[in-house]
């Protein structure tokens, strides 16, 4: 028994039930915030490490064993995936100290925070496919709550193409599970993954893995479900954005590394693979033409999350030891930089009192440090060397090249070219080119307290992005460790039924 497993998701809740407890009190949910996020992290790394160490760690809840009790599993790829959410929490806990104001803390900004955070955790962690469902819904009610938070127009009218096309997700996701349990009589992954291969209806079962790929399709933001997306992640609370744009959608896309390895593991299911394929090709292209076509930055880089959804659901789609190294790498890579830009715009924001491109401009003269921090992200991105995404998309487009899938390579190719327009097309706007007279005129710059907290948060995160792009042999092998271990699901079998499958 491994208690250490539960602590991802215990500290969120304890944290977020203290801040629930300091309601009257501001300033202690704003250190509650950061001890919490900070504690969080430091659990998922001591998680890491045993798990590096150990190999695969399951804790049964109740001490009822797997398939009948609640199984709570961390492999590599689930310990990474909390890990990285510790990391986007800490940034973003010291972010909000600047922009969280005191009507959104006592909106209830902390304990939604910090719910949130819990069903991310749990989603990594749980060895349920119900309680995978149950974690999910979690997430939606704190993000849903957090999206309108403060009641502008613009959020409410976001959040409600959220939900309807969320729920429509939940209720797919309901009915999944339950033809799944009839035809099984059980729920838990690994038990699934033992008894799919007993199976004689191959169409069932088929019908069944692609009602589970159109679930973590919308969850994810992938084609052709992701309008819900752009249309609402540029509304609310830039720190709230950046929780969206870092965690929410790699949900949808973990769970499709785990589903697809360990209960339909692509070559039994013959739809799956070119499915995977043709989504894979149409997110990344559909989401960086629609990022081309946009004016204002945080639309901008919501488009740009689903292009590069496309890359990770390629990694699966190939299903070589390389893109599955590739995509666990490129996950790796897009959280961190995805939730940075997102902070930045922010920034941008504050310093100039916009987020429309055409009414920006100049940055560069007066913040240069600022410039800076944005081109490193940026062109990260775009897949430029030495920085992390370059070797994320080099080892994902090795693998389509070794397996000539040569149209998806194009595809990635020239998404990364238009990539890398859309970051400079930010640049020019927002940093190089002058301002207008007339905007200059027009704005105003948003005053707030703790500015250096906001860079802070810029800075740590620009270093990591650097560090992974130059330190990038210890991130593979990690990559490597976790991609052996999803194309070996019978060691997960083993963790957690205690037997040889």
């Amino acid at each position: 028994m491994r208690p250490e497993i539960a602590l991802p998701i215990l500290v969120p809740l304890i944290a977020g039930a203290l801040s629930l407890l300091c309601w009257r009190s501001i300033s202690a949910q704003r250190v509650i915030g950061v001890i919490g996020s900070i504690a969080m992290l430091v659990a998922a790394g001591v998680l890491l490490h045993h798990v590096w160490h150990d190999g695969i760690l399951v804790l049964q809840l109740g001490s009822w064993q797997a398939p009948f009790g609640i199984s709570l599993v961390a492999d590599l790829l689930a310990a990474i995936m909390v890990t990285l959410t510790g990391i986007v929490s800490v940034c973003t806990a010291l972010y909000s100290l600047a922009t969280i104001n005191r009507d959104y803390t006592h909106y209830g900004y902390y304990p939604l925070m910090f719910l949130l955070l819990a069903g991310v955790n749990g989603a990594f962690l749980t060895g349920d496919i119900f309680n995978l469902y149950v974690w999910f819904e979690v997430m939606l009610v704190a993000s849903f709550a957090l999206l309108i938070l403060g009641g502008e127009r613009k959020q409410m009218e976001g959040a409600i193409k959220y939900v309807t096309i969320n729920l429509l997700s939940s209720a797919l996701f309901l009915t999944a599970i339950g033809l799944l349990y009839g035809m099984m009589g059980t729920l838990n992954m690994a038990d699934l993954g033992q008894k799919v291969s007993q199976v004689e209806d191959n169409g069932i079962l088929e019908i069944v893995a692609v009602l589970f790929l159109i679930t973590f399709g919308i969850k994810a933001g992938a084609f052709p479900l992701f309008f819900w997306l752009p249309a609402s992640y540029h509304t609310p609370k830039v720190a709230v954005s950046a929780l969206f744009a870092g965690l929410l959608t790699k949900v949808g896309v973990y769970v499709m590394y785990r589903v697809f390895t360990v209960i339909f593991p692509i070559s039994s299911t013959g739809i799956i693979e070119p499915l995977l394929l043709w989504m894979a090709g149409a997110t990344m292209l559909v989401g960086v033409l629609g990022a081309a076509a946009q004016f204002e930055f945080r639309r901008i880089l919501s488009f740009h999350i689903i292009s590069q959804i496309g890359y990770m659901i390629m990694g699966l789609a190939l299903l070589t030891p390389l893109a599955l190294i590739g995509g666990i790498f490129y996950i790796i890579h897009h959280i961190i930089v995805k939730a940075n830009l997102f902070l930045i715009s922010g920034l941008v924001f504050r310093l100039k009192g916009s987020h429309d491109l055409s009414q920006l401009g100049g940055l560069y003269r007066s913040h240069p440090g600022l410039a800076i921090l944005f081109l490193i992200p940026a062109l990260s991105l775009a897949g430029l060397p030495p920085l992390s995404g370059f070797f994320a998309k080099f080892t994902i487009i090795r693998a389509g090249i070794e397996v000539d899938a040569w149209w998806l390579v194009g595809v990635a190719l020239f998404v990364g070219f238009l990539t890398l327009y859309s970051m400079i097309k930010i640049w020019v706007e927002v940093f190089w080119k002058e301002q207008t007279p007339e905007a200059a005129a027009s704005l105003e710059p948003r005053p707030g307290p703790h500015t250096g907290l906001m860079v802070l948060s810029i800075s740590l995160m620009a270093a990591m992005t650097v560090a992974i792009g130059l330190g990038a042999e210890p991130v593979y092998l990690l990559a490597e460790a976790a991609a052996l271990q999803l194309l070996n699901p019978q060691a997960y079998i083993q963790a957690v039924l205690g037997v040889q499958p």
